[in-house]
């Protein structure tokens, strides 16, 4: 099977080509200051009765998956997800491959604004340049996504840098035990493994509970894809996972609180 990352990330890059301008640390900072401080992702993540935070993911397709639920409304799924007490969001913004958009995000940040209590929004999307943290920032995200494996030591830098300066936690994904290495070297706070390999999407929770015991012991640790069950969500747990990042599932879901109930019992 060819490299779908590969292709995903080629779209990517020619995808944003047009928009490509410097974007100085400077106007992310400045940005940073006249928008309201989004609610913390970091923070999130942590819950102080210690059982697992539930990222909760609008995703309508994916190209493992296929349809998920198509034509979903962003906005109905977020609140469904608020009122389900889910600790934080994740929502697709590529169109192209997830059927997501900016506009999705906007919409969501939007109402949680106006209507607490509000969840931090991850903007889920293969981020490759800083343009894509203006934007996201601008949106009302909370954080944006590293795809470590991806990028260059020299992309991941300026994407962190602008994470930063834009006042966005960075949630690092990695698939193996030097990802793990690299992900720390440029100052990961919070990293994921992703037990779907997205070269070939094969899913594996055996990775989480490989990897996860080898991140070092003051970085959020999370676990995302294959978790569909209490069953699946204890597995992680036990490995130290302190979140899991669920999509298909709970956008299958009739009742997402119960399903979010079942992992915070793992």
């Amino acid at each position: 099977m060819a490299d779908k990352l590969t292709e995903i990330m080629a779209w990517k890059r020619s995808e944003i080509a047009p928009l490509l301008r410097a974007v100085p640390e400077s106007e992310l900072a400045r940005l940073d200051a006249s928008r309201p401080r989004p609610p913390s992702f970091a923070q999130a993540l942590r819950r102080a009765d210690g059982t697992l935070a539930v990222i909760s993911e609008i995703k309508r397709r994916s190209p493992s998956a296929g349809d998920i639920k198509a034509g979903a409304s962003s906005l109905d799924q977020a609140k469904r997800y608020q009122a389900a007490g889910a600790d934080a969001l994740s929502i697709l913004t590529d169109e192209k491959f997830f059927g997501g958009t900016l506009g999705d995000l906007q919409g969501v940040a939007a109402h949680f604004a106006a209507h607490p209590p509000a969840r931090p929004c991850l903007r889920k999307d293969f981020f490759v340049h800083p343009i894509q943290v203006l934007q996201a920032r601008e949106a009302g995200a909370s954080a944006i996504l590293i795809i470590v494996r991806a990028l260059t030591n020299d992309e991941i830098k300026a994407l962190a840098a602008a994470a930063a300066a834009a006042g966005l936690d960075a949630l690092y994904e990695i698939h193996t035990e030097a990802e793990i290495d690299r992900a720390v070297a440029h100052g990961a706070k919070i990293i994921g493994v992703n037990n779907r390999d997205l070269a070939i999407f094969k899913t594996d929770l055996g990775l989480s509970e490989r990897l996860i015991p080898r991140f070092p012991r003051d970085v959020i640790a999370l676990s995302e894809s294959g978790i569909f069950t209490g069953a699946d969500a204890a597995r992680v747990r036990a490995a130290g996972a302190h979140a899991v990042l669920v999509g298909e599932a709970l956008m299958r879901a009739d009742d997402p609180g119960a399903l979010i109930a079942s992992f915070r019992a793992a």
